[in-house]
C-alpha cells in the first residue's frame, strides 16, 4: 500500500493539467479506487481531491509569477473556465488572488509534494477477527449528517435523542442477525473521507434478509462478504475514534485485506452510565488485496 499511494503521488504530478481517472490506476497497482482514495486521506491527513487541487495552484502560482501568459491562458490550462473559477481556487490555497501574487510576487503556500514511508509502530496489539457474513440488513431509523473526525457528533446525539425511549427497546426486540444489539450504522460516506461533506447516519439493529420488517424504518441491504471486526476499550468516543485511524495507518498496511464499499458499523457491547467510557466492536467491510 505504501508502494501504490507513492506511484499515485507520482501519477498525480503527471497529470496536474487534466482530470485525474484512477479506476485504471488503481487495478494496475492492485488495489480499488474506493480503498485508494480512503487509505491516501486516512494517511496524508486530507482528502485526495485536495491535495490535487493544492499541488496544481503550488504548479500554477509559478505560471502566474512569470507573468508570460495571460492569466485565462493559465486557467484553461489547469482545468477552469473562466478567470473567476481559477481565481477562487488560486485565493483558496494562497490566501491572495491570480493579479495580486502576479504583482507582488506573493504571497504563496506552496504544497510539497508528498511521500509516504513506512515507520514501525503497532506496539498496541490491535483485537481484531475475521467474519464472513452471509447477506443481511440494517433497518433502523437514518438521517444525512456531516462528518466530523474527532469529538461527539451532535448531529447524530440529537437523532438518536429524537427517538422516543420505547422505540429502543422495540428496535433491539428486533435484531436477530450479527452484530448484535443497537448499532451505529454510517454508510454512502465521501471515499476521501473529507470533514463536514454528508453520510448516512443509521440508529437500528442487525435482521436477517428473510425478517419482516415493521412500516416506518429505514433499510440498508448487506451484501454478503467479510468483515474486519476491531474491539475498543475506554474513553468513549476518543478510543473508537483512535482506532478507526489505527486501521489505515497500522492494520491493512500489515494485513492482506483492502476496504469495499459498504456500511462501517459500531456495536456497543459495555458503557459507563454517562458513556464516558464504552467497549464497542468497528466492524468494517473488507475483500482480499
Amino acid at each position: 500500500m505504501i508502494s501504490a499511494l507513492n506511484q499515485l503521488v507520482d501519477l498525480v504530478e503527471e497529470h496536474l493539467t487534466e482530470e485525474l481517472d484512477l479506476d485504471g490506476p488503481a487495478a494496475r497497482l492492485g488495489t480499488t479506487e474506493y480503498h485508494l482514495r480512503r487509505m491516501f486521506s486516512s494517511l496524508a491527513g486530507m482528502p485526495l481531491s485536495e491535495y490535487v487541487r493544492r499541488r496544481r495552484m503550488t504548479v500554477a502560482a509559478g505560471d502566474v509569477v512569470r507573468g508570460e501568459e495571460d492569466l485565462l491562458e493559465i486557467a484553461v490550462r489547469y482545468g477552469y473556465g473562466s478567470r473567476e473559477a481559477f481565481g477562487r481556487a488560486f485565493r483558496a490555497v494562497h490566501g491572495a488572488g491570480p493579479a495580486e501574487v502576479r504583482r507582488d510576487g506573493g504571497p504563496l503556500r506552496t504544497q510539497p509534494q508528498l511521500r509516504f514511508r513506512l515507520t514501525v509502530e503497532g506496539s498496541t496489539p490491535m483485537d481484531t477477527r475475521l467474519v464472513d457474513r452471509p447477506a443481511f440488513r440494517l433497518v433502523g431509523h437514518s438521517t444525512r449528517v456531516p462528518l466530523i473526525h474527532h469529538g461527539i457528533n451532535p448531529h447524530i446525539q440529537q437523532h438518536i435523542a429524537s427517538l422516543p425511549p420505547e422505540e429502543h427497546g422495540r428496535l433491539k426486540a428486533l435484531g436477530d442477525a450479527e452484530p448484535a444489539g443497537l448499532l451505529q450504522v454510517t454508510d454512502d460516506a465521501d471515499p476521501d473521507g473529507r470533514e463536514g461533506t454528508e453520510l448516512t447516519y443509521l440508529h437500528g439493529v442487525a435482521v436477517g434478509v428473510g425478517t419482516p420488517v415493521p412500516d416506518g424504518l429505514d433499510v440498508i441491504e448487506v451484501p454478503a462478504g467479510m468483515w474486519a471486526v476491531f474491539r475498543t476499550s475506554g474513553p468513549h468516543p476518543e478510543a473508537l475514534q483512535k482506532a478507526w485511524a489505527a486501521t489505515a495507518t497500522e492494520w491493512f498496511p500489515s494485513n492482506p485485506w483492502r476496504l469495499r464499499p459498504g456500511p462501517s458499523i459500531v456495536a456497543i457491547l459495555d458503557r459507563a452510565d454517562d458513556f464516558s467510557t464504552a467497549t464497542c466492536e468497528l466492524w468494517m467491510p473488507v475483500e482480499s488485496s
